[in-house]
């Protein structure tokens, strides 16, 4: 596009957003508060990225959609708090006992500081085995070893390590606002639909826009008519958590040890969000600060396209990624209330140079 033509397009812009009561997102840094962001389709292309890449926050960004959990937001949220009901939302750190993809186990001792007078607490654990967020610097876009904001390996490890999408970037911030809920395992059980969540599964768009539909939310993006907000912190359920309290410990076991190697043939095997277009667009286009699910991988595992959904948002959004999140008991609260909206909070590890954490969240009814 032309200089003028981006002027004449930047001034009708202004217009429509004075006319409108509107703030648009339209040269990055974006501003967190603006009203309407690009969709997927409409990024900017950005000089050093790879393409498709949402690096808009600024060069020295390392907290990505976060960045969405504005004071303005948080407040708003702030009114789903109507009757005080915590449901914690973390598993136990000995769960899985066993965790998949050749984790190592959690490990607690005591130490006695003076006998019967005074204990610590030693713990032993790797933050991807259990409940975890997975950080910027856990996954990169494969095709060019990028991870979120120009970050590299070099920066995580060795030399020339530094703090580039540290954790640490995440707990100085916070993460708090309205969380939703997309419960696919009870629509699934109402709906007659069979599926192991220990195994491959990939559940598709049309397949959570009904279930939302069911229960009463219409799961687009509040730009194009629906109920997602921007800022929203969007929690799917899957039934990875339910699967693994009704099987013995001999059978959890088992499947945690499947072989896992990368491609369509990985033993590791996991019901979770399908790789689609369709699902793509809706991940980035309604502006989530966050997504996370009860699932080992968040998206179906392995993946049978091209590209993980990890990569996406990871790598390219900068959107924190939950996984084996405990949405039980929140399940059962949402569908006794008939609402699927709450507020939510999380307290991410502050550790210098860490790569993920553990979830550490309550929502809040």
């Amino acid at each position: 596009m032309s200089d003028g033509s981006s002027s004449a397009q930047s001034r009708l812009t202004q217009v429509k957003d004075f006319l409108t009561f509107n703030k648009t997102a339209t040269t990055p840094p974006f501003d967190p508060d603006s009203t309407i962001f690009p969709t997927r389709k409409e990024l900017p292309a950005i000089v050093g990225a790879p393409p498709g890449a949402a690096w808009v926050w600024g060069e020295n960004d390392y907290i990505g959609r976060i960045n969405l959990l504005t004071p303005a937001r948080v407040k708003a949220a702030s009114a789903e708090i109507r009757t005080g009901e915590l449901v914690p939302l973390n598993l136990p750190l000995n769960v899985p006992e066993v965790p998949a993809f050749g984790r190592e186990q959690f490990k607690h001792e005591i130490k006695v500081l003076a006998e019967n007078i005074a204990y610590d607490d030693l713990y032993h654990l790797n933050t991807q085995s259990g409940t975890q967020w997975d950080g910027f610097r856990h996954f990169a876009h494969i095709p060019t070893g990028t991870f979120y904001n120009n970050t590299h390996g070099e920066d995580i490890l060795g030399p020339k390590a530094n703090h580039k999408c540290s954790i640490h970037h995440w707990a100085e911030h916070g993460i708090a606002g309205r969380g939703v809920l997309l419960d696919y395992r009870g629509y699934a059980h109402k709906k007659g639909i069979q599926y192991d969540p220990y195994d491959y599964y990939p559940i598709s768009f049309e397949e959570l826009y009904q279930c939302g539909k069911d229960q009463g939310i219409d799961i687009r993006p509040q730009a194009q008519g629906g109920d997602m907000r921007i800022g929203d912190i969007l929690f799917i359920r899957s039934g990875f958590v339910e699967a693994y309290h009704s099987k013995s410990p001999e059978d959890r076991t088992k499947m945690a040890l499947r072989p896992h190697a990368i491609g369509p043939d990985d033993g590791q095997r996991w019901a979770g969000v399908g790789q689609e277009e369709k699902v793509l667009d809706w991940l980035h286009d309604s502006y989530f600060a966050a997504v996370a699910g009860d699932a080992p991988a968040f998206e179906a595992w392995p993946s049978h396209a091209d590209y993980h959904l990890h990569e996406y948002i990871l790598a390219l959004w900068g959107m924190p990624l939950g996984e084996m999140l405990d949405l039980e008991k929140l399940a059962k609260t949402c569908r006794a209330k008939n609402r699927w909206t709450f507020f939510v909070s999380s307290a991410p590890a502050n550790v210098h140079g860490g790569v993920s954490s553990h979830v550490n969240a309550n929502a809040i009814f």
